[in-house]
């Protein structure tokens, strides 16, 4: 299996038609983890926050902006622009460091956010459950 890169991941995720099983299946390896911000999620804990997202978010706009990979190692910077179903938007920026797992898809992702437009309320979006 190619790795798979964060865009496709986040397309998949946040895209309604996509079933979020499915999606976590092809992006994620069983034994993922992420910190966003610094606090640690296992995938149960992942999967959670994404299907949170699923029902505040209607759509997504995801813009790379720098994106390296280097063996197993993945490191990216992308903005994400959001339109929530109340109709107000977020904007963030989002650094990332990530591993793969053998068979490509990510074992691990280490981010950081930087709100760069939304409410003050938005600001912990990327944790939000």
């Amino acid at each position: 299996m190619s790795n798979t890169n964060l865009s496709a991941a986040l397309h998949d995720l946040l895209d309604h038609k996509v079933l979020l099983d499915t999606a976590i299946e092809q992006h994620f390896a069983p034994d993922y983890r992420q910190c966003t911000n610094g606090a640690w999620d296992d995938r149960e804990g992942f999967v959670e926050h994404i299907a949170h997202l699923r029902t505040i978010v209607a759509r997504a706009e995801i813009s790379v902006l720098n994106e390296l990979t280097d063996g197993d190692q993945y490191a990216e910077r992308h903005v994400a622009r959001m339109v929530k179903v109340d109709g107000s938007t977020v904007t963030q920026e989002v650094f990332v460091f990530a591993q793969f797992a053998p068979d490509g898809r990510f074992s691990s992702i280490e981010e950081v956010t930087n709100m760069l437009a939304g409410a003050e309320s938005d600001r912990g979006i990327g944790n939000a459950r």
